[in-house]
């Protein structure tokens, strides 16, 4: 039997078998050669918190889980930012920060970054041997993937870099496990939507995650019900949709407003309804909840949940649908027309009160105009739009009518310039090139 290859070496490997093409990285981290060596591209940053946002725009586009490393002490310390956006919103990552010898882990000002992230991670772990370093990263990676998705720390001290790191031959990538609700559960939701008056669908990122655009499509249509979205779940449902009421925030058209207050039934779709200044912020006098979440915390816990589906979001909106489907004898009832003309009559004249500012010929150049002239000019379908915290963001989401899945890569709160940078570079990476520093737009690979 060979040796057992060190520690850097396997985590590179462990990183290759998960799918990992890009290494995110900030030296002196020996994970960065290492990585190289197996095939990783590592792309070193100025700044962690840059590096960070670009692992987190790979996980939101795709199937792969973001990975970032870098050097101990203050590398670990400039990066708690870009760690605690990503848990809040969700992002799986994969965190790699080098720490101090074992030796001096707990003696100050040494900087642990285990016990310091764990308010801003689903999991942190110190790798103390060699024998540690691979159960350590397969936790890690499933922990990331499953459940509520979030990052995941693995701190290796600098003197457990060069042991050896035997369990390799037997590593296994992770995969992210789904689960369906109850068929019981399934079918009182169903009835609930069907006999409600003015029932209201809420997307969340859970739709992203579970790739589920066709059931949610499919589902309004079959219910003719409206659609509004999160910020994070902005281009889940296609806003120029008859039944699309556009995307909740800080900033909102009128039509999401008028619906989220007027609403007997809200069923929310890989949403969490937390209560947040950036988000809609549901009345729940006089309103039944359905609630789909991967994450049973998120039950009850801001609004009350009558009808919960806990599982997987594509998996529980295909039960639903064909709940929902036998309900209704196979058929919509012919109201399609009418809630999109309701929303028609309350969308208009707000965006009528909007089109001096839109359009708007004054210096210096209103940031709506741009955002006008941008959409009018780009192709949206083949776009990608992003932004940062504040007044872009708000400015922004209520006007940007995407088309096509995952082209608004955003979210409540972007803090800095580092994240639409971050964003940028992912994408790309993959193909896509073009963007400016506050809002920018980025053409979608063909």
């Amino acid at each position: 039997m060979s040796a057992a290859p060190d520690v850097a070496t396997a985590a590179a490997e462990v990183l290759r078998r998960e799918g990992v093409e890009h290494l995110l990285a900030y030296p002196l981290n020996p994970l960065i050669e290492s990585a190289a060596a197996a095939g990783i591209r590592p792309v070193i940053v100025r700044q962690e918190r840059v590096g960070i946002h670009m692992a987190d725009a790979i996980s939101r586009l795709g199937d792969t889980v973001g990975v970032f490393c870098m050097q101990a002490g203050p590398g670990v310390e400039n990066s708690f930012g870009a760690v605690a956006q990503a848990y809040a919103e969700g992002v799986p990552l994969v965190v790699i920060p080098g720490g101090s010898a074992r030796a001096q882990t707990w003696v100050p000002p040494a900087f642990n970054a285990a016990l310091n992230f764990r308010e801003v991670t689903k999991a942190t772990e110190q790798v103390t041997t060699g024998a540690g370093l691979v159960p350590a990263l397969r936790r890690a990676f499933t922990q990331a993937r499953n459940g509520r998705p979030g990052p995941v720390l693995v701190e290796i001290p600098a003197d457990v870099w060069t042991e050896p790191a035997p369990g390799l031959d037997a590593y296994v990538p992770s995969r992210r496990v789904r689960s369906a609700p109850d068929a019981e559960s399934v079918d009182a939701a169903a009835a609930a939507l069907v006999a409600a008056d003015r029932p209201l669908l809420y997307a969340g990122q859970g739709v992203h995650r579970a790739k589920a655009w066709a059931q949610l499509r499919t589902l309004a249509e079959l219910l003719e019900a409206p659609v509004t979205t999160s910020l994070e779940g902005k281009s889940a449902f296609p806003e120029t949709h008859p039944l699309a009421l556009g995307s909740g925030g800080v900033a909102m058209p009128r039509a999401v407003f008028e619906h989220v207050r007027d609403a007997d039934v809200v069923f929310g779709i890989g949403a969490s309804f937390t209560a947040t200044g950036f988000g809609i912020r549901f009345p729940t006098a006089g309103k039944t909840f359905v609630h789909n979440t991967l994450d049973p915390g998120d039950l009850n816990k801001n609004v009350p949940t009558e009808h919960a589906l806990l599982g997987d979001t594509a998996l529980a909106l295909d039960l639903l649908v064909e709940a929902v489907r036998d309900r209704l004898g196979g058929a919509p009832r012919g109201r399609a027309h009418a809630v999109a003309a309701r929303i028609q009559e309350q969308n208009k004249p707000w965006l009528d009160s909007w089109m001096p500012y839109l359009t708007s010929e004054n210096t210096p150049l209103s940031p709506y105009r741009v955002i006008w002239d941008l959409l009018h000019t780009v192709d949206v379908e083949r776009t990608i739009v992003t932004h940062d915290a504040g007044s872009p963001r708000d400015e922004l989401s209520p006007f940007w009518r995407p088309v096509a899945p995952h082209s608004y890569l955003a979210g409540a709160s972007p803090r800095s310039s580092a994240t639409g940078s971050g964003w940028r570079w992912a994408r790309s990476s993959r193909g896509r090139t073009g963007s400016a520093s506050t809002c920018g737009a980025t053409p979608r690979s063909a």
